[in-house]
């Protein structure tokens, strides 16, 4: 449905404003956003709520008032955003029963997609039929009560299954003449070619991305296909790190190579070359792998299981080598960021990665981190920067500067502050 004229006019008079000026509000009151969350509760596991916290941790550093309502789980209570409760709690803890209960009658922990262009299959579609009829209509009651008592500057989707908030975009435009803007934090993963991790949805299958005035996302290669499916306008804003807590921690180096990641999948191969092979051919030198359902060859790995987000700077400071084993979708399509390489990097990690298309658009690959590209050569890597510890020292000292000249959660918020058109005046610590 086409943007009723003056919320267009609206909005492209907030974005060309703010290219020119900070904002003219910030005398007044504090630019406002309403956040829908994916989830807020670290608890379960979703890549990308770690990264949101940092995110907006970071825009309540540049002066944002921040109200976060969540699509999975309760709300959790901050110094840096106020929170709303989650209108459809019941329903959306029911559902992750049932697919648990599913997979499990399957033998697995997981309904699994396959990984190149997954159907968009019946229990998919009966899933989306179900959540228009009952969970939809409960979050445009909730998100309109919200806008009308809150009247935020814009509104923010974080990774919520885009499918499931069909219509809403579009109704609170026409009632309140807010900006509503998408952040997409998994292109290309969650584009239908890929079809999202299996814990999640797909989110693009019955969608309408031109409901959005804006649609963000972490991938710079992944702008055109947004564009393709129907998007108005994409731009890119990458993860980043908050330096603060992602900082060198005073620990013992306790492991010799390291990674921790959410499963292999979209990076088997990748895990046999730089984990499996090696660890075979190093057996002096003992690798550790943190988190779960590695499925492929992990050669002599020892599994260390899940470690709690504010120990992870600990796990990481306590590995003489860090691995960042990106996933092929985010590794074959330029710049699109993970998390993990400025996580890394913002805590002084010496980082050795996989071949990454774009890495380069964040680090100077072999000063403030080591590509390889067979196992071979990741064996020589490790074995160099176990052997001298002042480069591997050196390597994570030039990794953290970058983190902290260009890739912390403030300058994330301020580009993202800038592509909605709420630019703030630059805040002094």
């Amino acid at each position: 449905m086409p943007r009723p004229a003056r919320a267009e006019r609206n909005l492209a008079r907030r974005t060309n404003d703010a290219v020119t000026a900070p904002c003219e509000t910030r005398g007044v009151r504090a630019p406002k956003l309403l956040c829908v969350a994916s989830a807020v509760d670290l608890d379960f596991r979703y890549g990308c709520t770690p990264a949101w916290w940092q995110l907006w941790k970071g825009l309540h550093e540049e002066g944002v008032d921040l109200l976060v309502t969540p699509y999975r789980g309760r709300p959790v209570e901050t110094p840096w955003w106020r929170t709303a409760p989650n209108p459809a709690y019941r329903e959306g803890e029911s559902y992750a029963a049932a697919r648990d209960l599913l997979a499990r009658l399957h033998g697995d922990r997981y309904v699994r997609r396959a990984e190149d262009s997954p159907d968009d299959s019946t229990l998919d579609r009966v899933a989306r039929e179900a959540i228009w009829r009952f969970v939809t209509p409960r979050w445009r009651r909730h998100l309109e009560r919200l806008v009308e008592e809150e009247r935020p500057d814009a509104v923010i989707v974080f990774t919520v299954p885009m499918a499931h908030f069909r219509g809403i975009p579009t109704a609170l435009r026409e009632r309140f003449d807010v900006p509503i803007v998408f952040y997409d934090g998994d292109v290309p993963m969650s584009l239908p070619e890929f079809g999202g991790m299996d814990t999640g949805f797909n989110y693009y299958h019955g969608a309408d991305p031109g409901e959005y005035d804006l649609v963000v996302s972490n991938s710079e290669g992944g702008l055109e296909r947004l564009l393709e499916l129907g998007a108005r306008r994409a731009e890119a804003v990458f993860w980043g790190a908050d330096p603060d807590f992602f900082a060198p921690q005073p620990v013992d180096k306790e492991v010799d190579v390291y990674f921790y990641g959410y499963g292999d999948k979209f990076r088997r191969d990748w895990m046999a070359v730089l984990v499996g092979e090696p660890s075979r051919a190093l057996p002096d030198v003992d690798f550790a792998l943190g988190g779960r359902d590695f499925q492929g060859d992990t050669g002599r790995a020892r599994l260390t299981g899940d470690v709690p987000f504010n120990v992870f700077p600990q796990a990481i400071s306590s590995a003489r080598v860090n691995l960042c084993l990106t996933r092929r979708s985010h590794a074959t399509l330029y710049a699109s960021s993970s998390a993990r390489p400025f996580e890394l990097a913002s805590c002084g990690a010496a980082i050795v990665a996989n071949p990454y298309e774009g890495i380069e658009r964040w680090f100077d690959p072999g000063s403030e981190l080591l590509v390889v590209h067979d196992a071979s050569e990741a064996a020589s890597a490790y074995r160099d920067l176990l052997d001298d510890p002042g480069q591997a020292e050196e390597l994570g000292r030039r990794a953290r500067e970058r983190v902290l000249d260009e890739h912390t959660y403030r300058h994330r918020a301020r580009r993202l502050l800038d592509l909605v058109g709420l630019r703030v005046e630059a805040r002094v610590d």
